[in-house]
């Protein structure tokens, strides 16, 4: 009996969603409460589970396609017929492979226990129109494990991770890292079904069928141990054998780029004899002067486009203060350890920051406004967006309604986003909003610097580096650790007389913590 599959019902206020991933094929069999299917909103993605054991029958509605609630996108058959799917799965497999020989004829049969799986970009974020092929973490010819990330998708705010559907072997990358695509482009081909023994047995066909095409007398099983089969089929097109490279991969694989520098290395060395001897040959040089050329990441040029859009389109100036971290230091000491064993989290300085900022957006709602066109919108919130250095690039991700959480509140906030920065696993959510943006420079040691805005935004505070510095105070001169600060502002929105009362209030707070408590 065949069981509708359906789009579960939509959160409040949301018309229809997108079918954004199938995790199964039709034919597979599957599990109750199998994840089949990932539906996306413009606010979460939901997931659709199998009700019972069965056959995954015929999928109405594609990756990709828009649908609403309640909507039958695919039909789940009886269990009856699960294990007559598998063995013919199987019996196709065997056959298959023994009839391969090539690499090429592999990528268009089921071959090594299933059908052609196309690997795609997933659905991109709203406004986002491409994207770009970050990094492939298999090659052709690897076998994969279900759920395994195959590849990171870069757009200009989030990466996006394309897992495998099942079990298999990766047969061809038809995009390759850098390359621009678009939603649901097909970037490679899976040949699912493949278990461990059988990727075993078609590589050593695959190694068989190219040490006779290279007529070399190398062992088969020797050669596809340190290189796969895209690898020799090229060693094959240059007359190489695996035993002429030097391979840097893995356990001493042979990889493409190893073949492709051996070829060049060689045509190099054999270039000057085939010179005129009249030839003037290039000054010697010592040393390695190579260089290397890499396109910028979709980030980095994001990055670079706002950063420029910022310093052309407002009238940005930067005023600086000085704060005494004193007080903050030693209240810091005494209550660090009670602090961790109560909140279970570090009592850091950026806590005290990101509250004596929201009390000064309180007193100066200008700083905490915007310029829309010919208009001024004042926010009655507090999303106050912090820098968080990632491989990748500068990031904002946004902590929100800072007037409602404590200290253990931020503490523990910054320190997810700056774990999902780090791991890549910020989401547009994470990133949309913030009325102001505090950047530290002080971890990497900076002493002073202007930051520049992050728009629409009207204001940006920078942190520094707390050095000891000899200080007067009631005329005598005291060692103090001090900070500077540093506010950019957007001066057609906020005049000097608001951004120094911004920036003294600031002060004013950190150099007299109790002042938060008390709201004075």
């Amino acid at each position: 009996m065949a069981i509708d599959i359906k789009v579960p019902q939509l959160p409040e206020s949301v018309a229809d969603a997108t079918v954004a991933t199938w995790h199964v094929k039709p034919g597979d069999k599957v599990s109750r409460d199998q994840n089949l299917v990932d539906i996306e909103t413009d606010k979460v993605v939901l997931e659709v589970v199998a009700q019972e054991d069965g056959v995954m029958g015929d999928i109405i509605a594609e990756s990709g396609a828009t649908v609403g609630a309640e909507e039958v996108i695919g039909k789940l058959e009886a269990a009856g017929s699960a294990s007559s799917n598998a063995k013919a799965d199987k019996a196709d497999s065997k056959a298959e492979t023994k009839a391969e020989a090539k690499t090429e004829a592999k990528a268009d049969r089921p071959a090594s226990g299933g059908s052609k799986v196309e690997v795609k970009v997933p659905t991109l974020p709203e406004s986002v129109a491409d994207a770009t092929v970050a990094t492939w973490h298999v090659k052709a010819g690897d076998a994969v494990k279900r759920d395994q990330n195959l590849v990171d998708i870069e757009t200009d705010k989030v990466v996006l991770e394309v897992v495998a559907e099942a079990d298999g072997v990766l047969a061809e990358i038809l995009h390759d890292s850098g390359a621009t695509v678009g939603a649901n482009d097909v970037i490679g081909i899976l040949m699912a079904g493949a278990s461990g023994s059988d990727s075993k047995a078609d590589s050593k066909d695959d190694s068989k069928a190219d040490s006779a095409t290279a007529q070399s007398g190398d062992s088969d099983e020797g050669d596809s141990e340190v290189a796969g089969p895209a690898v020799r089929r090229l060693l094959a097109e240059q007359g190489l054998k695996v035993a002429d490279v030097k391979g840097t991969g893995k356990g001493g694989r042979v990889t493409k780029e190893d073949v492709e520098k051996h070829v060049k290395d060689s045509s190099n060395k054999s270039t000057p004899a085939n010179k005129p001897a009249a030839t003037t040959a290039a000054p010697a040089v010592s040393g390695d002067r190579e260089q290397k050329r890499v396109p910028m990441t979709r980030l980095r040029k994001t990055i670079a486009k706002r950063l420029l859009e910022a310093k052309n389109s407002t009238a940005m100036l930067t005023t600086f203060n000085e704060v005494n971290m004193k007080p903050i230091m030693d209240l810091r000491n005494t209550y660090k350890d009670i602090f961790e064993k109560r909140h279970d989290t570090r009592l850091g300085f950026m806590g005290f920051y990101v509250k004596a900022v929201t009390e000064a957006l309180k007193r100066f709602p200008e700083v905490n406004a915007a310029l829309d066109g010919d208009d001024i919108v004042y926010h009655n919130f507090f999303d106050i967006s912090i820098a968080v250095s990632t491989p990748r690039g500068l990031v904002t991700p946004v902590l929100r309604d800072t007037d409602k959480l404590s200290i253990a509140d931020i503490e523990k906030g910054i320190k997810d986003l700056a774990i999902k920065g780090r791991d890549g696993k910020l989401t547009m959510d994470d990133m949309q909003g913030g009325n102001f943006t505090i950047t530290n420079g002080g971890v990497f040691g900076s002493l002073l610097s202007t930051p520049i805005l992050n728009p629409p935004q009207s204001a940006i505070l920078g942190m520094h580096k707390i050095q000891d510095r000899a200080m007067v105070v009631d005329g005598k001169i005291e060692i103090l650790p001090m900070m500077y600060l540093a506010l950019s502002y957007d001066h057609r929105i906020i005049d000097g007389k608001e951004s120094v009362g911004f920036l003294v209030t600031i002060k004013e707070l950190l150099e007299d913590p109790q002042r938060l408590l008390l709201d004075i």
